[in-house]
């Protein structure tokens, strides 16, 4: 499965999506909808690319404008389509891949980050984990959680709050901002 690069330096560029159930790549609609609505926060931005999977989202973050990528993955595959992903766009020098699972390198990590994308397998949505993720954000950073439309989104913890919450049938995003941002 080919994805396609939305705008920016690596606009119209497709890019490949991990064979199978593993992931679930979000929507060219969705993915548009969010990083319209994100803006001016990703210029040279430092963001995380959480439960990454394609490395989709974290790529168009490049192609818009963020200085680095730090993309999160435990699964082999998807890592190995991650990988050729940002070989082929040729963008080494602004993106870590991390083969772990989230909940372990966030308890481990002491990095922070402007913009925090994070797109759980939605049959298991990790929201503790996902809590964790909160922890990260800069002082005026923002994280973006995409979730089942059907479902909620976690309301915000640990000096965070939903700032917009939009619903795209079968996909929902929450934005979260910390308290004092």
């Amino acid at each position: 499965m080919n994805l396609r690069i939305i705008a920016g330096k690596f606009g119209s560029r497709s890019i490949k999506a991990p064979r199978g159930h593993v992931t679930h790549p979000m929507s060219e609609r969705i993915r548009g909808a969010l990083f319209n609505s994100v803006g001016t926060a990703l210029q040279d931005a430092d963001v995380l690319d959480a439960f990454a999977g394609s490395g989709a989202l974290g790529l168009e973050a490049i192609s818009r404008g963020a200085k680095f990528v730090t993309f999160v993955e435990r699964d082999k595959e998807a890592t190995k389509v991650l990988d050729s992903n940002i070989e082929l766009l040729e963008c080494q020098e602004f993106t870590k891949v991390i083969r772990s699972g989230v909940a372990s390198w966030a308890d481990n990590t002491d990095q922070r980050f402007d913009v925090i994308l994070a797109d759980p397998p939605y049959d298991d949505m990790q929201l503790s984990t996902v809590a964790r993720l909160f922890g990260l954000l800069k002082p005026k950073g923002i994280m973006i959680l995409s979730y089942p439309g059907r479902g909620e989104a976690p309301t915000g913890t640990n000096g965070v709050v939903v700032v917009d919450n939009r619903s795209y049938g079968t996909a929902a995003l929450a934005f979260y901002r910390p308290v004092d941002a």
